[in-house]
């Protein structure tokens, strides 16, 4: 298995010497596109229904159980990344931690797929888990992931979108307590008519 993990991971590394123009795409994709994961939920949060708020916080919910089931992956199976076994090119700066699973995607994906699970968010939903395939493939291009990173990203992100789809009763409290928690922080802006109610 780690034989075939490394030799897609060579197939998709940026060659010796990479076109400056698809560096920087790279590293656009990598780096900043994650960065939809909040606008997107602070949108769906501003703009929607009560029933948009509620979604929004059972995907916000998935994407940080996601992200601690990855801290638990990388406690008990450490995996290096490439550059740590000098195997490609690595052309961005990364902490030396364990690759397994792609904490990048794992969120992305989470969020995507919790919000893919209702049907009236699901074209959202689809729309940001295709874009994490160009982020998968800039991480990996970059030399900073492998390409069952992205995998084990996707397993951890469906599993906790399902997990999260289904305390109905931990949701319904959860929602109800940050919707407390956003009217009394921003109570002032609420009552000037900046943000809604």
């Amino acid at each position: 298995m780690e034989e075939l993990n490394q030799a897609l991971f060579l197939w998709m590394n940026a060659p010796a010497h990479p076109a400056a123009g698809t560096v920087l795409c790279a590293t656009v994709l990598a780096d900043y596109l994650i960065w939809l994961v909040p606008l997107l939920l602070v949108i769906c949060w501003l703009r929607g229904s009560p029933s948009t708020r509620r979604f929004a916080t059972e995907a916000a919910t998935a994407g940080l159980l996601a992200l601690g089931l990855n801290q638990l992956i990388g406690l008990v199976w450490q995996h290096p990344r490439p550059f740590m076994i000098g195997v490609g090119h690595t052309l961005i700066q990364h902490v030396a931690d364990s690759s397994f699973p792609s904490d990048h995607l794992t969120l992305l994906w989470a969020v995507a797929f919790s919000l893919a699970l209702h049907p009236h968010l699901r074209r959202i939903g689809v729309a940001l888990a295709l874009t994490g395939l160009p982020v998968a493939w800039a991480r990996i291009y970059l030399g900073v992931h492998f390409s069952l990173d992205m995998l084990g990203a996707a397993i951890v992100a469906a599993l906790t979108a399902a997990l999260c789809r289904q305390p109905q009763r931990l949701m319904s409290w959860l929602f109800q307590w940050v919707e407390q928690c956003y009217r009394f922080v921003g109570q002032p802006l609420i009552r000037r008519g900046w943000i809604p109610k």
